[in-house]
């Protein structure tokens, strides 16, 4: 409840940060355009979010006959979690790695490399699938999409502004009429700043509480704490092969951990929690 009632709270400011920087630029008709181009481009990601990445990723669809350990790890949990089966794909890729995706839980899919499988022992797949599923559960995906989206129209809107300033002035108005360039500044390159910020903090709460609701659904919090640190470890030490399709910014917040490789101002904006942290909390749960 805690982990939700935040992320509520993030999307409502992201969507005060998408009103203010609308009215700001374009008054009341700027925040309404503003409004339905959010709407837009939230209904495109609801239908079709799943599709694109699946496909990004030339995620190739499995039967149980062709990945029989994977589809019992998958039924098993769906029994206990009281979920449809959502449909399993394969990502032919050294990366140790696996994500959930879909609009909510009657359509969902979940994804494994074949990095992760030849990493992990069946019960830190099994860990690692039980998190991956709670994210279906909560409809996290969806949840991140959202965010996504509404942080990307903040960063296109303070684009456009931009680029208008270099025509036409600072835009924006202060009470005497007069440009004002503190406020542009603040919309401009603040404002998408601050979105990247807000959306990157609703990837990390939501990443915690798949760890927890995994964690309950799987009853071996441990071995999702051992999954962590082999993907952690093996992530940051993959070295991808010419046939392997590299990982993108735009998808990274998916997978269970940051496929990407950060240090230094990138570590800052990180899209999931420090791994440290998840293994101590996991290590600490009982049943």
């Amino acid at each position: 409840m805690k982990n939700m009632f935040k992320t509520t709270i993030l999307l409502a400011s992201l969507t005060g940060l998408l009103v203010l920087i609308g009215q700001y630029f374009g008054g009341t008709g700027g925040m309404i355009i503003a409004f339905l181009f959010a709407v837009v481009m939230n209904f495109g990601s609801y239908w079709y979010s799943d599709k694109i990445v699946l496909k990004m990723y030339r995620a190739r669809e499995v039967s149980p006959s062709e990945a029989p350990n994977l589809h019992k790890i998958v039924d098993g949990l769906v029994m206990k979690a009281g979920l449809p089966k959502p449909k399993v794909y394969i990502v032919e890729s050294g990366m140790p790695n696996a994500f959930a995706t879909g609009r909510n839980p009657q359509h969902a899919a979940v994804a494994a490399t074949t990095g992760i499988l030849n990493l992990l022992s069946y019960e830190e797949l099994e860990g690692v699938f039980a998190h991956e599923l709670a994210h279906v559960k909560h409809r996290d995906t969806l949840i991140s999409a959202v965010a996504a989206t509404l942080a990307g129209v903040i960063t296109m809107l303070a684009s456009w502004a931009r680029w208008a300033a270099i025509f036409g002035g600072f835009g924006g108005r202060d009470d005497d009429g007069g440009n004002n360039i503190v406020g542009f500044i603040v919309m401009a390159v603040l404002a998408p700043l601050a979105a990247t910020l807000i959306q990157l903090a609703i990837s990390r709460s939501r990443e915690f509480a798949a760890d927890a609701e995994g964690a309950k659904m799987c009853r071996k919090p441990w071995a999702l704490a051992d999954a962590l640190e082999k993907l952690e470890y093996g992530n940051t030490h993959y070295k991808p092969s010419i046939r392997d399709i590299p990982a993108k910014e735009t998808t990274a917040h998916m997978f269970i951990v940051n496929p990407l490789k950060g240090s230094g101002l990138q570590s800052l904006f990180r899209t999931h929690p420090v791994t440290d942290e998840r293994v101590k909390r996991l290590r600490a749960m009982r049943f």
